[in-house]
């Protein structure tokens, strides 16, 4: 079982009113150039906030969510201290309740 951490906000927030496109491409630049495997995803409509034990943190998060779900406890918090206005945790998975920690509820269709 592996922990997962998250930062969590509405999608509007995290995907327009953010620079995080902008900031996940430096990253990844960064990664790449340190020759580090990518430890962070983007996910639109975490199916992990569906997870009973998760159910006051869906509460507190306008829907539709998007979350920055990463396996770096130091990444989320940098992230966390750049973005400000969002919720952070952690879970671990794969369990009972969350089996897939990147699936995503956002249907595939346009």
């Amino acid at each position: 079982m592996q922990t997962y951490y998250y930062v969590l906000a509405s999608q509007r927030f995290l995907v327009e009113e953010e620079p995080l496109d902008e900031v996940l491409r430096e990253r990844t630049r960064n990664y790449h150039e340190q020759e580090k495997e990518i430890d962070f995803w983007l996910v639109l409509q975490p199916a992990f906030l569906e997870a009973p034990e998760m159910a006051q943190i869906k509460a507190k998060c306008p829907q539709p969510a998007a979350a920055v779900i990463s396996t770096s406890s130091q990444f989320i918090t940098w992230l966390k201290l750049r973005l400000e206005y969002v919720i952070t945790g952690e879970f671990q998975a794969p369990s009972q309740t969350i089996p897939n920690p990147l699936a995503s509820l956002a249907s595939m269709s346009s």
